[in-house]
């Protein structure tokens, strides 16, 4: 273990959980201690909050680590990691705190352990500012194939807001390394599907609302595909009352964009389709090959690849800033980003590279 501890200001740039989940993650993998202060400085409600801890703990117990400091309203943590071991790791928010933001910061972890992993996460499965599992599914998923990286993910309840309830296994493979990626040829938009869901004592009349709102918008701007857009009754697998729609565009390339939206109490239920398909329509027009949420989701395995990796982008989000400035904080790994040549002056589209530090599995 390093002798080092690195300091980390959690109020920088984005100033949210982000930073503490790649610093979590890259500290573990690499071996090396470290404190992180002024922990969501940049939030209404600053400090740990229980998805946050659950994150850290999962964390700490992958590694056979120390974690000093860590309560929820916590504003600075110590962790201090041991060695990665697989095996079977259980966090729970008991809020509905996301799943999907606890796979983000375990899932590096569990490519660098010393034998397979498996991972029960329970919370909100499809929650607000966050991820939603079938974002996790059918974006990440695919993509971090091109990584070498290969996870099974057995969706085995739903969870919503406010009770969560929701669980998800994740099955890992530690890698030796991984390899560097190139996404920069976007391909046409050949397929677009989704599904609209009601959960609970909601009506499907919802689903069928969202639905054909979010193909009525979609269809302005492209004319010539079907689009195949699914409504869905959840009963057996769903906890709590929730509806929402996640609608994705695929590319002859194999870039694969996403636009989501969820339900609220008083929100039409057009309205809602309509936000998620206006969401994939920006991310689409862009030219990028990867849309807002996937590329901060990819820095930190681009930092840890053994190679240099490129991704082509729209505007480079906050998050995605942010990522990169604890890749680099706490790695070598050096990123540049350019405007994309091919591109009009006047055009947001980007090409994020990256020299990864080639990080290899001690235990493989």
């Amino acid at each position: 273990m390093a002798a080092t501890t690195f300091e980390m200001d959690g109020s920088v740039m984005e100033g949210g959980g982000q930073i503490l989940r790649v610093s979590a993650a890259m500290s573990c993998i690499q071996g090396a201690s470290i404190k992180i202060n002024k922990i969501r400085a940049g939030r209404s409600t600053p400090g740990l909050r229980p998805q946050h801890l659950s994150g850290l703990e999962l964390v700490r117990d992958m590694c056979n680590g120390n974690l000093e400091g860590a309560t929820v309203g916590s504003s600075e943590i110590t962790l201090t990691p041991g060695k990665i071991k697989g095996g079977n790791h259980i966090a729970d928010t008991q809020t509905a705190g996301s799943v999907g933001l606890l796979m983000q910061v375990s899932l590096p972890c569990a490519l660098f352990a010393h034998g397979p992993s498996e991972l029960c996460l329970k919370g909100g499965t499809n929650a607000e500012m966050a991820p939603q599992i079938d974002y996790t599914m059918k974006v990440f998923k695919p993509i971090m194939e091109r990584f070498g990286v290969h996870f099974d993910c057995d969706l085995r309840m739903r969870g919503y807001y406010p009770k969560g309830g929701g669980e998800v296994v994740i099955k890992v493979n530690p890698v030796k390394e991984l390899s560097p990626i190139n996404l920069t040829e976007r391909g046409n938009i050949t397929k677009i599907y989704g599904r609209a869901f009601v959960a609970g004592v909601l009506p499907f009349k919802l689903a069928k609302d969202m639905s054909t709102a979010a193909v009525r918008t979609i269809r302005k701007e492209i004319k010539d595909l079907y689009i195949n857009i699914q409504s869905l009754q959840e009963k057996d697998k769903a906890c709590g009352n929730g509806n929402g729609i996640i609608i994705i565009a695929e590319s002859s390339t194999g870039c694969i964009f996403a636009g989501s939206a969820l339900g609220k109490k008083g929100v039409y239920a057009d309205k809602v389709g309509i936000e998620a398909a206006e969401m994939l329509l920006r991310n689409i027009r862009h030219n990028g090959c990867v849309d807002e949420f996937l590329q901060d989701q990819l820095i930190i395995f681009m930092a840890l690849a053994n190679g240099t990796s490129r991704m082509r982008t729209g505007p480079v989000t906050l998050h995605t800033q942010t990522a990169i400035h604890v890749a680099e904080l706490l790695t070598n790994a050096k990123f540049v980003i350019r405007k994309a040549e091919d591109e009009p002056g006047n055009t947001d589209t980007y090409i994020i590279e990256c020299q990864g530090v080639g990080t290899t599995n001690p235990g493989l």
